[in-house]
C-alpha cells in the first residue's frame, strides 16, 4: 500500500486508488473541502512535495488555471487518486479558520 506523509503531521498507509482528500481526512488530519470534492473550489489544495501523483484531469486543470500565484506543484486533493507514495503539505485547515470542513467527498 502507498504511504502518504503530511508535512508536520504524520505518515500513514492508504489503499491504492483512494482520493487524497479522503485519505488525509480519514487519518484524522484537518483539511477543508468546501465543494465536496467536485473541483469547484480550491479549499482542499495541497502542495505535492514528493512522489508522483496521477496527472490532473480537465476539471482540475480548469479550476487551478483560474487562480493566481499558486505554486506549480499545487493540486486539488479531491482530484488526486493515491497510486504511490506521496509527501504533501495541506494548505487550508478548517480548524484554523473556525469553519466546518465541508461535505465529505464521495469515495
Amino acid at each position: 500500500m502507498p504511504t502518504v506523509t503530511v508535512e508536520g503531521e504524520k505518515s500513514f498507509e492508504v489503499e491504492s486508488g483512494k482520493k487524497l482528500v479522503l485519505a488525509i481526512e480519514d487519518a484524522g488530519i484537518d483539511i477543508m473541502h468546501k465543494c465536496g470534492g467536485n473541483a469547484r473550489c480550491t479549499t482542499c489544495r495541497v502542495e505535492i512535495l514528493g512522489g508522483t501523483p496521477d496527472a490532473p484531469g480537465p476539471a482540475e486543470k480548469v479550476r487551478l488555471s483560474k487562480e493566481a500565484d499558486l505554486a506549480p506543484n499545487t493540486r486539488l486533493a479531491c482530484q488526486v487518486l493515491v497510486t504511490g507514495d506521496l509527501w504533501v503539505s495541506v494548505i487550508n485547515r478548517a480548524g484554523a479558520q473556525g469553519a466546518d470542513a465541508g461535505p465529505r467527498p464521495r469515495d
